[in-house]
């Protein structure tokens, strides 16, 4: 077990840094001036980011037929490639020489190394961790809500005197370097562990919970507190560092126990359990400490679904449109949220984007939180219920945006941070219980799709809008009107994704029974 454990922490490292196109707002206006180019042109580079999950299958496919390791390596040397040479051409200067194509191209090959480094995880967590996927998954992703964060610290610290064109070459350097370095070290320790069958493992799952909850609140203290210049950027990173760390404890506890006692397994109340056999009921099932069938990732009453007939329902058309207008709605908002600050007359964009990392951090655990305590107990949460409790306050955010001062600017962007954070983790679980584990890779990716479409279109939206006003203000559009009718575009659209999921969850009832 010590080396499941192992396997978690380094899925963990790997989710803290794959979320390179996370920190795109940081560096975007910067990226603008650099390249010369026009709002639309800037708003389909945070595109061609999301549209490498177009081609997320080809890493799915990668990952059957070779070992992890080689998976990981290719994943981040397509990150290299496609960030590398974006940075070659700056440093030296040569932007002007680039292409829009190429640079699109580019960014679309960076885009798709992250699915590498998710699929990589997803298979450790799962078949590492048969029956606590759902805490595994739910852990390790929640970790790509910090990636933001953990490139704006680095950079505070390194390049923290620089001009802003150095900052935007730095953030570059780094998502080309830091996920190459990180696989390299995590490569050992991500592999599959054939051991036996066990029951919950709720003592370690706890632990790594309260190293995670300690972790995120340290997140948000010093975004906070970084904006006000009152944490130093050294003791910040170092902190950083200690909490990504700190989950190993449990896999050195493990070790501990096995040299003591030879086979032993973490578990709550002190419990061991090394009999496969007493484990397995008359079905097959495994019942945990608290008597509950424990049958693995969802326990949902779910029909099978292959593609072609899951995209004639009507409950897949809900839910692809319910995910549109929410979480993909709030991606679109922090991929613009670099122009929408420098519209406002800030240059906190790199706290802004620290603060609505942090934020999704905690968007993400929660419904882990959730699987884990309704895990040990007979019931079942509606998932889309669950979604429109979340498009609720995003829906109210964008309105609050309609204020011109900084207040309502970090309200919102916490705010919209924390649902998009929860609803990209929900829509996992919902995915499975709507339409079947048979096929979920293939149905989730096909859901996941709206991605692209909903940043294309709702972005160029506010591109369009965005140019409209900076011609009618001599090209430089500044003030709360730059963004405001995107504002209520999207705010209409979150509300309306509300009632859709309402609809979904009012066909789905009987799932939840």
């Amino acid at each position: 077990m010590a080396l499941q454990w192992l396997s978690l922490v380094g899925t963990i490292w790997l989710q803290a840094i794959s979320a390179t196109n996370s920190n795109f707002p940081a560096y975007s206006s910067q990226l603008k001036l650099l390249l010369s180019l026009t709002q639309l042109q800037l708003n389909n580079l945070a595109f061609a980011s999301d549209a490498g999950k177009l081609f997320g299958f080809v890493s799915g496919i990668a990952a059957v037929y070779l070992p992890l390791w080689i998976v990981l390596l290719i994943g981040s040397a397509l990150g290299f490639v496609g960030y590398g040479v974006q940075y070659l051409f700056l440093i030296t200067n040569k932007a002007s020489s680039l292409s829009y194509t190429f640079v699109f191209l580019l960014t679309v090959l960076a885009g798709n190394s992250i699915c590498w480094l998710n699929t990589v995880c997803y298979v450790i967590a799962i078949q590492n961790f048969p029956f606590d996927r759902q805490l595994a998954v739910g852990l390790s992703t929640s970790y790509q809500g910090l990636s933001a964060k953990i490139y704006s610290d680095v950079v505070d610290l390194v390049f923290d005197s620089s001009s802003s064109i150095q900052r935007a070459r730095s953030y570059l350097l780094l998502n080309c370097i830091l996920p190459l370095v990180v696989c390299l070290i995590a490569s050992p320790l991500v592999r599959v562990i054939k051991s036996p069958r066990s029951r919950r493992l709720s003592g370690g799952f706890l632990v790594i919970f309260m190293i995670t909850i300690f972790t995120g609140t340290y997140a948000v203290i010093t975004s906070l507190g970084s904006r006000k210049g009152l944490c130093p950027t050294s003791v910040i990173f170092i902190g950083m560092c200690v909490f990504l760390v700190a989950p190993l404890v449990v896999p050195l506890m493990e070790k501990l126990r096995e040299k003591m006692e030879n086979k032993c397994l973490i578990r709550s109340y002190g419990k061991r359990v090394c009999d496969e056999s007493s484990m397995e009921n008359e079905n097959g099932g495994v019942v945990n400490e608290d008597g509950v069938k424990d049958e693995g990732l969802f326990v949902c009453d779910e029909e099978e679904m292959g593609v072609k007939v899951m995209i004639k329902t009507l409950n897949f058309w809900l839910y692809f449109f319910v995910y549109m207008f929410g979480a993909t709605v709030g991606m679109v908002y922090l991929n613009n949220l670099g122009q929408i600050v420098e519209s406002r007359g800030s240059s906190k964009t790199s706290s802004l984007v620290s603060l609505a990392s942090s934020f999704g951090f905690f968007g993400r655990i929660f419904p882990c939180l959730l699987d884990y305590h309704i895990s040990r107990v007979k019931y079942k949460v509606s998932r889309p219920a669950l979604i429109a409790l979340m498009m609720v306050p995003m829906t109210a955010s964008f309105f609050l945006l309609l204020n011109n001062n900084n207040l309502s600017l970090h309200i919102s962007t916490a705010t919209i941070g924390i649902c998009t954070g929860a609803i990209t983790s929900i829509s996992v679980s919902t995915t499975a219980e709507l339409f079947g584990t048979k096929n979920f890779g293939v149905n989730h990716n096909i859901v996941v799709s709206n991605i692209p479409i909903g940043s294309l279109l709702f972005g160029n939206m506010a591109a369009l809008l965005y140019h409209k006003e900076a011609l009618n203000d001599n090209g430089n559009c500044m003030g709360s009107k730059c963004y405001q009718t995107s504002f209520i575009i999207w705010g209409i659209l979150c509300f309306i994704g509300t009632f859709l999921a309402l609809v979904l969850h009012s066909r789905s009832k009987k799932t939840y029974t």
